[in-house]
């Protein structure tokens, strides 16, 4: 018996539903960021998944630096009390550097996925037949 064929799927698409990689259908996620063992449709393992500090790499790119930066003219511009940075520029960070973490996280599972990214390994060069006489 063969195996059922996909249509291929969007990394970005994936990432935005937080979908199964290879169908589009099942759960990518069991819990806020906590990768799936499986796809609950298709039953592809994320085992292959490792998407380490990349997630946490482009929140703080795209995310928190400008976040950041809010806080910093709030400050050099008005000079606000202690307070007033505990209900401005903390809940404008810690939204802005969670929330996306999900996308991210979806997105970079998706292209190792589709790229068949896989732990490196050192290339030994071949020896040749001249070499071995």
């Amino acid at each position: 018996m063969s195996e059922p064929s996909y249509a291929a799927q969007s990394p970005i698409g994936v990432a935005m539903r937080s979908r199964c990689p290879r169908c589009g259908r099942g759960h990518l996620f069991s819990g806020f960021l906590k990768l799936a063992p499986r796809c609950d449709v298709c039953g592809l393992d994320f085992a292959f998944a490792d998407p380490a500090d990349g997630p946490a790499f482009f929140v703080m790119m795209t995310a928190a630096v400008p976040a950041t930066a809010f806080g910093i003219w709030l400050e050099l511009t008005y000079e606000p009390s202690l307070w007033v940075h505990a209900v401005t520029t903390l809940p404008i960070v810690l939204i802005a550097c969670t929330l996306p973490l999900r996308f991210f996280k979806g997105w970079l599972v998706a292209e190792q996925y589709v790229r068949k990214a896989e732990e490196g390994k050192i290339a030994r060069p071949q020896a040749s037949a001249r070499d071995r006489t």
